[in-house]
């Protein structure tokens, strides 16, 4: 007896302009890709249709080059009827009628089902926002049965927190205060951290959050990265 074909479908969301060749690795084992937002460059967007076919929906922070993208998409794939967006609390569609409900924009993985529907943001797979994981998910839909389920997959690097370099709990809210003068000033991401002596990442970070997210503070900021964690070394 021929063996029941799975088709997958990779999930993915808020890349913010990186592609990792781990990414890369489980995107080739899948027949379609889902792209929730937040991509960053067309270059991104042509990588990724150069290895499947792609449904994309429009981030915020997808500018000019994706004006033709839409905001929310609804389609059908091997049975499974989905429903996606960026931001969740944008959504128009009524999921009644919807399996799987697609989101992305926090860079936090969630699975959860309500009312009957599969509510799925499968995190961030771009740069990593230092404690949270780079994550990802597959979708596997078996042909002959329709039945379905969602793999996350977790790419952390490192296998760890890694310390900010540079930086200090005490320093940590006026180092940011000070990345923040700097990028007013006009100054780019590598001659600051280079000026401070940080790490040039965290410099990237903060200022993508200030450029995102107007009228933010510093301490607004580092709770969006969640960087004070990195600090609670206690036993």
């Amino acid at each position: 007896m021929a063996e029941n074909k799975m088709h997958r479908v990779a999930i993915l969301a808020d890349t913010h302009g990186l592609l990792r060749p781990e990414i890369k690795e489980v995107l080739k084992t899948c027949e379609v890709i889902l792209h929730g937002g937040d991509i960053n460059s067309q270059k991104i967007l042509d990588g990724l249709r150069e290895i499947a076919p792609v449904y994309v929906v429009r981030g915020n922070n997808d500018r000019e080059w994706a004006a033709a993208l839409e905001d929310e998409l609804n389609i059908t794939l091997f049975g499974v009827r989905i429903c996606m967006v960026h931001n969740k609390k944008h959504r128009k569609t009524d999921l009644g009628s919807i399996d799987l409900f697609l989101y992305g924009h926090s860079h936090r993985y969630e699975e959860k089902t309500v009312d009957g529907v599969l509510h799925l943001n499968p995190g961030s797979c771009g740069p990593r926002r230092f404690r949270q994981p780079v994550t990802m998910a597959v979708l596997e839909i078996e042909e002959e049965t329709g039945r379905w389920q969602v793999q996350k997959i977790d790419l952390t690097e490192g296998g760890g927190d890694r310390p900010i370099q540079g930086i200090s709990e005490g320093s940590l809210r006026s180092v940011v205060e000070t990345i923040i003068r700097e990028m007013r000033a006009g100054h780019r991401v590598d001659a600051i951290a280079k000026k401070l002596g940080v790490d040039s990442g965290f410099v990237e970070q903060v200022c993508r959050i200030c450029v995102t997210h107007p009228g933010v503070d510093a301490q607004g900021i580092v709770d969006k990265m969640e960087v004070s964690a990195l600090f609670e070394r206690k036993l």
